[in-house]
C-alpha cells in the first residue's frame, strides 16, 4: 500500500484510491476513475470533486471540459521509464491552467521527485521503500539550475542569453 506524500510531510486519511482486485473503496473512500469513465460520469450528472487516473496512453486534452468538476488528476507512472506522465503533468498546468491537486501515482521513485514538483505535481502516492524512507528523513535530492521553463520556478541562478530558464516573479 502506498503512502501519500505532499512537501508539507505524509498525509493522513487521504481518501482516493485506485481500485484494483485488492483495494476496493468502501463508504470513507474516493476512487479515482479511468479518463473513459470519469467522462461517462460528468456527462450523466452533474457530480463535482470527481477524481480522475491518467494512463500513460490517454489525451489529457479529453479532460479540457471537465477541470471544474475535478478536484484531483493523478497521472501513472508505470515504470521509472516511462516519462508519458511528467508531459500530462505540463499539459495540464501550462497549457489547460488545471488548479487542484495533481498526484503522481506507480512507480515514484525518489530521485524522480524534484522533477515531477516542477512540471506542477504536488502530491504522490509512494510505495518504493528507498523514496518512503528518504522521505520520512526529510533527503529529498535537489536540482539547482535548470534550463527549460516549467510550471514551477526554480531557485535564481546565474543566467545565461542562450539558455532558457523560468524567471521567478
Amino acid at each position: 500500500m502506498s503512502k501519500v506524500w505532499r512537501e508539507t510531510g505524509f498525509v493522513d486519511n487521504d481518501p482516493w484510491i485506485v481500485e484494483t482486485d485488492e483495494v476496493k473503496a468502501g463508504e470513507e473512500l474516493k476512487v479515482l476513475l479511468p479518463l473513459d469513465e470519469m467522462i461517462a460520469r460528468a456527462e450523466e450528472s452533474n457530480d463535482v470533486g470527481l477524481g480522475v487516473l491518467i494512463k500513460p496512453a490517454d489525451d489529457v486534452r479529453k479532460l479540457e471540459p471537465y477541470l471544474y468538476r475535478i478536484e484531483i488528476v493523478a497521472v501513472d507512472f508505470p515504470a521509472f521509464s516511462d516519462g508519458r506522465a511528467f508531459s500530462h503533468a505540463s499539459l495540464l498546468r501550462e497549457r489547460l491552467a488545471y488548479k487542484n491537486e495533481l498526484r503522481a501515482v506507480g512507480d515514484v521513485l525518489i530521485d524522480q521527485i524534484p522533477l515531477m514538483l516542477r512540471c506542477g505535481i504536488d502530491s504522490f502516492a509512494v510505495k518504493n521503500p528507498t523514496a518512503l524512507k528518504r522521505l520520512e528523513e526529510g533527503r529529498l535530492p535537489g536540482i539547482a539550475v535548470h534550463y527549460q521553463p516549467t510550471a514551477r520556478a526554480a531557485e535564481q541562478g546565474p543566467g545565461y542569453s542562450w539558455r532558457r530558464r523560468t524567471v521567478t516573479a
